[in-house]
C-alpha cells in the first residue's frame, strides 16, 4: 500500500514538472515570436538605418558602467537613509519623528525630475557645485529612500512583540535587540522590495542624463542621434539595453527570492 502511495505520488509530481515545463517552453516560444515581430516591424515597414547602429552601438554600450555606477552608490544611500527614517517614523522621540516624517513627505511630494535638477541647477545658485555622479546620486537616493522607508518600517513592525521581550527578559538593551533581533528579520523582509527598486532605479537613472552632466546610456544615445538625425535608431540601442540590464537584474533577483523562500522553509 505504501509503495503504490509512493508510485503514484511520484507520478503526480512527475506530470507537475512536465506541466511547468510546458508552460515555461509556451512561453520562450511565444517570446521569441513577438521578438521576431519586432523584428520584422523595424526591418520592413520600419526602414531603420543598420550602419548606424552599427557604428554607434559601441559608444552607447559605453554608457552602462555609469549607469549601473549611478544605481549601485545611489541604491546604497537609498538604504541608509531608509532605515533611518523608517527607525524615524516608529520613534517616540518627537523632533526625531518630526524630521524622518518631513524629510518622506517633501519627497514623495515633489517630482523626481525637479529632485533632479534642484541638485544640478538649483544648488550652484546657492555656491554649491556638485560633480554630475554625487548629484545624480544624491537625488536618486534621497527620493528611493522615502519611498523604501515604509518597506523597512513595515519590516521592523513585522517582528513580533513576544521576541522583542523575549530578547528583554534575557537581559538585553533596547539597541541590543534592535541590532540582533529585528534588524536582521526587518532585513529579510525588506531584500525583494530592495531588489524591485533597484531594478527600477537602474532605468530612473536615464533621467539624470537630461542635465547633461552625466554621461550614461541615455546622455549617450540621445547626444548621437541628434548629432545624426538618427534618433529612432539611438534610442533602440538605448532600449535594448536597458532592457538587457532589467533582465539580468530580474534573474538575479528571482534567484535571490528562492534562495530566502528555501530557508523560510
Amino acid at each position: 500500500m505504501n509503495q503504490a502511495g509512493t508510485s503514484q505520488a511520484e507520478l503526480l509530481y512527475e506530470a507537475q514538472q512536465r506541466k511547468v515545463r510546458q508552460f515555461r517552453n509556451n512561453v520562450v516560444i511565444t517570446w521569441i515570436v513577438l521578438l521576431g515581430l519586432l523584428i520584422f516591424l523595424f526591418s520592413g515597414p520600419i526602414q531603420i538605418d543598420t550602419d548606424f547602429i552599427r557604428r554607434n552601438t559601441l559608444f552607447i554600450a559605453s554608457g552602462i558602467g555609469e549607469t549601473l555606477n549611478i544605481s549601485v552608490l545611489s541604491i546604497v544611500l537609498a538604504i541608509i537613509l531608509a532605515l533611518l527614517a523608517a527607525l524615524g517614523r516608529l520613534s517616540t522621540i518627537p523632533p526625531v519623528y518630526a524630521v524622518s516624517t518631513f524629510y518622506v513627505s517633501l519627497i514623495r511630494g515633489t517630482p523626481l525630475f525637479l529632485q533632479i535638477f534642484f541638485f544640478f541647477l538649483a544648488l550652484p545658485q546657492l555656491g554649491i557645485v556638485l560633480p554630475g555622479l554625487i548629484a545624480g546620486v544624491l537625488a536618486l537616493g534621497l527620493n528611493y529612500g522615502a519611498y523604501m522607508s515604509e518597506t523597512f518600517r513595515a519590516g521592523i513592525a513585522s517582528v513580533s512583540k513576544g521576541q522583542r521581550e523575549a530578547a528583554i527578559a534575557i537581559g538585553m538593551t533596547p539597541t541590543q535587540t534592535m541590532r540582533r533581533i529585528v534588524l536582521p528579520q526587518a532585513l529579510r523582509f525588506a531584500i525583494p522590495p530592495m531588489g524591485n527598486d533597484f531594478i527600477s532605479m537602474t532605468k530612473d537613472s536615464a533621467l539624470v542624463s537630461a542635465t547633461g552632466f552625466v554621461h550614461d546610456v541615455m546622455w549617450r544615445a540621445t547626444r548621437v542621434g541628434r548629432a545624426e538625425f538618427n534618433s529612432l535608431e539611438a534610442l533602440i540601442i538605448a532600449a535594448v539595453f536597458y532592457w538587457m540590464m532589467t533582465l539580468i537584474l530580474t534573474t538575479f533577483q528571482n534567484r535571490m527570492e528562492a534562495r530566502l523562500a528555501r530557508g523560510d522553509r
